[in-house]
């Protein structure tokens, strides 16, 4: 099989993807990896040359959630099609909504990793204002026009059934992470968080405000913003970030909106112990091993920290359950059910096909 799978180098949707393809490798598909926004860095280039699978494409088009994206985005549709084109794939692969809509020859699947509207809803409670009517619009449309949509959670999927309407023809497949990347070394007294600054959603600035109340320091990776009482380190390349992880005895997130939460499962896979922002997200996705806190509320994010503080087998406890946990969220788990997916799109096409190919031939003879 042959897949088009767009995505860009910004984030976890990068990290995503590269997880996909590789554990894609083992099924004989190829993957023709087109992405767009800022185009990846020679470190992430080398990431997908690793992988035998996976031919490389760049772009430098906007995303559809960057500030007038529209023309670029349309632009980008070209590009797209161009591809399809040349490289003519069993299956388009969407991490984003609105090339959905394009006149494509083959299925599409269309995975919701987050969107402005559900994000805005979460962040700012209430709903994002007109100036995004155009971006909801053709987010709908590249909805409605997608033969499969998947969701990393329950919670994002009925989030865009609320931004946006019915959604047909959805599952939900949680992401993966492979264990071979992280390791719990020497733990060392110290809380970790990871995100970037600017993002409310994130909410690090929670952590900023209740840090000096901590016998414990808080690192915080991540790019943009400003803090005063947390340690910044700065944008982290994964080896490093691997290895603050795995010296961290506890990381929090207490997160207003995170449709999944890559770096959550990358602390779990590090013997972190875990302490979240109470949304149905994180709450599906990490039950019973991990402690939450309201992210609206610092002093409560505080006493959950406090808690495993002051417990060390409280602490211990957790971080056995959050690794257990972890290790059900696999990356050969997440391509065998995406692959059951693609194969039965791409039964549902050949079918199509055979029946229009029948009723020409049909109609032919017909009026012979």
């Amino acid at each position: 099989m042959k897949i088009l799978l767009t995505s860009d180098a910004v984030g976890g949707v990068w990290t995503y993807s590269l997880e996909l393809c590789a554990a894609l490798a083992p099924h004989k598909v190829q993957v023709i990896l087109a992405t767009m926004g800022s185009p990846p860095d020679a470190s992430q280039r080398q990431q997908a040359a690793q992988l035998p699978n996976v031919i490389l494409e760049t772009s430098h088009y906007k995303l559809e959630w960057m500030e007038d994206p529209w023309s670029d985005v349309n632009s980008a549709g070209e590009w797209l099609m161009d591809l399809e084109h040349s490289y003519e794939p069993d299956l388009i692969h969407l991490n984003g909504y609105v090339h959905a809509a394009l006149p494509w020859r083959r299925p599409v699947v269309c995975v919701a990793h987050s969107c402005v509207c559900s994000w805005w809803r979460a962040v700012k409670g209430d709903a994002a204002p007109g100036s995004w009517d155009i971006y909801r619009e053709r987010v709908r449309h590249g909805l409605q026009r997608a033969d499969r949509i998947v969701a990393p959670t329950h919670a994002m999927l009925e989030a865009l059934r609320r931004e946006y309407g019915p959604v047909d023809n959805a599952l939900v497949i949680h992401n993966g992470r492979s264990p071979a990347c992280f390791s719990s070394s020497k733990k060392e007294p110290l809380i970790l968080s990871a995100g970037r600054l600017w993002d409310e959603a994130k909410n690090i600035a929670s952590l900023d405000a209740i840090a000096a109340e901590l016998p414990w320091p808080i690192h915080v990776a991540g790019d943009g913003g400003s803090v005063s009482h947390l340690q910044h380190l700065g944008k982290l390349p994964q080896e490093q970030l691997a290895n603050w992880l795995g010296r961290a005895r506890i990381y929090c997130l207490p997160a207003r909106y995170e449709p999944f939460g890559l770096s959550v499962l990358e602390a779990a896979l590090s013997g972190c112990a875990l302490v979240l922002g109470d949304i149905p997200s994180l709450r599906e996705v990490w039950d019973d091993a991990a402690l939450y806190a309201d992210p609206g509320n610092p002093q409560a994010v505080r006493e959950q920290l406090m808690t495993l503080i002051e417990s060390p087998l409280r602490r211990t406890v957790l971080a056995n359950r959050a690794v257990a946990r972890a290790r059900d969220f696999t990356p050969q788990r997440m391509a065998s059910e995406y692959l059951t997916a693609y194969r039965e799109l791409d039964a549902q096409q050949e079918r199509s096909e055979h029946l229009e190919h029948v009723l020409r031939y049909s109609s032919s003879h017909l009026h012979a």
